[in-house]
């Protein structure tokens, strides 16, 4: 009784298909596949730039209003 048969499966599938009909189900499964296609060339592209020696990262630079409230911070007494 809590696992769905094969025809609760069936009165699904014929629900969805009048609520979207056909054309639409075919259209958003071919977006669906468009997009599995750009993830995997994105994760090609990912894999490609790896291979070439990177540029060492620049050291961070203190941002200005760190540096002037630090400075601020020592002249004043308490």
């Amino acid at each position: 009784m809590g696992s769905l048969s094969i025809w609760h499966w069936i009165v699904v599938l014929a629900v969805v298909l009048l609520l979207f009909g056909r054309g639409k189900i075919s259209d958003l499964m071919g977006d669906v596949a468009k997009g599995i296609k750009s993830f995997k060339k994105g994760l090609a592209e990912d894999d490609e730039p790896a291979k070439t020696p990177a540029a060492p990262p620049e050291a961070p630079r203190p941002l200005p209003h760190q540096t002037s409230s630090a400075a601020e911070a020592e002249k004043k007494p308490v």
